[in-house]
């Protein structure tokens, strides 16, 4: 029977059709609308029932939170009243004159490469090779032979890239781009917006080890070295090993220099004049071209800059954080950052040298791929083995 507000009892039975009709259509139409809105009324439920979760897929995480942007850095217009400023090369007045520039934005970052404070001190060691914008093919030689993220016999390898702006603005903005590929596919390079320029190296290590603090402090050991490097990376693994009481010790390795004065001289590349040292001597230092120094060294590194004055020429820099630290930086037959050093009649070439080294420096890519083969190849037959360790 029709509700009594649609029919009184009077009414004739064409008027309870009509209203049995009216209902019928009103139910239908309300259930079309649940049909169509129903991902919408209940999102948490459909799709569950859907697809349910993988157990292996990735926690969704909260957006990025954004950090502030280091205000530009004004130049010093005082240095002008340095005694020789405008005889000095452009050069070095331009690094007077911003030497006291030390904050500057990552353009691009991986702080999840080594885990953080809590999953670092499961990486043995981290590869930081400095390398510029433009040297794209050194650094893809590097990915596929001594800089491999990989584990041997039980340590686990890292690979960074540390890389600034290339100088030139109108390539800046291609080989950014370029970078920004190479992020994307290999998540190794971290980069900051400042000049990759020569005196700028030092800026470039102050700024990776001030990441290193705050995003891999708990790294067992760094390698730091450049891109025109050949490193036996099984090697730097197996003398690290030899070394672990090092892990909470200081320790750096490299080719040691001591006792070595700063270059006068103004067409020289490395000419430091004395409106920046006034010393006629260095402290000792590791050549740049590679060294390896343990979490420990790093930390000691990144406190001691702090108050140190930016200097330009970066291995020197690293030498003057240990000696205010009251440390020394040690030798290490197996590092050669001046050439590997065979006898006049030998081939310089040869694999079996670089099977007993930790470095050699100066390779180009296609040296790197025909060495790392080599030195891994099970059928090299050498002389006598020498120890390195």
């Amino acid at each position: 029977m029709a509700p009594s507000w649609l029919c009184d009892k009077s009414a004739s039975p064409r008027c309870y059709r009509l209203g049995l009709w009216g209902l019928v259509t009103v139910g239908l139409l309300g259930l079309c609308y649940l049909l169509y809105h129903g991902d919408r009324l209940w999102p948490s439920v459909v799709p569950k029932l859907r697809t349910p979760p993988s157990p292996w897929a990735a926690p969704r995480l909260p957006p990025p939170r954004a950090l502030p942007t280091p205000a530009p850095c004004v130049a010093n217009a005082s240095v002008r009243d340095v005694s020789g400023f405008d005889k000095l090369p452009g050069h070095v007045q331009d690094f007077m004159r911003y030497q006291h520039c030390r904050s500057f934005p990552a353009l691009l970052s991986v702080p999840g490469k080594c885990g953080g404070p809590e999953g670092s001190p499961g990486i043995f060691l981290l590869l930081a090779i400095k390398s510029a914008p433009v040297n794209y093919e050194r650094r893809e030689a590097i990915r596929k032979t001594w800089g491999q993220e990989r584990a041997f016999e039980g340590a686990f390898i890292r690979r960074l890239f540390l890389v600034g702006v290339a100088p030139s603005a109108r390539d800046a903005k291609k080989l950014n781009r370029l970078l920004r590929l190479e992020q994307r596919e290999h998540g190794d390079v971290l980069q900051w917006d400042f000049r990759d320029t020569f005196f700028n190296l030092t800026l470039k290590q102050v700024l990776f080890h001030a990441w290193l603090e705050e995003r891999c402090p708990g790294v067992r050991f760094v390698f730091n070295g450049d891109d025109d490097i050949f490193v036996n990376t099984d090697n730097v693994v197996r003398f690290a090993m030899t070394t672990q009481g090092a892990r909470e010790q200081h320790l750096m390795v490299g080719q040691l220099f001591v006792n070595h004065r700063p270059v006068r001289l103004q067409r020289s590349k490395y000419f430091v004049p004395t409106q920046l040292l006034a010393s006629e001597r260095y402290p000792p230092y590791c050549g740049g071209g590679g060294m390896l120094m343990s979490g420990f060294t790093a930390r000691v590194i990144s406190r001691e800059s702090r108050n140190v004055e930016l200097f330009p020429i970066d291995d020197v820099y690293l030498g003057m954080c240990l000696e205010k630290a009251g440390l020394l930086p040690a030798s290490h037959a197996g590092i050669r950052t001046v050439g590997v050093g065979v006898p006049a009649n030998a081939d310089p070439f040869d694999p079996c040298y670089y099977r007993e080294l930790l470095l050699v420096h100066r390779f180009v890519p296609y040296e790197m791929a025909v060495m790392w083969q080599a030195i891994h190849e099970p059928r090299l037959l050498c002389g006598k083995r020498v120890s390195i360790f």
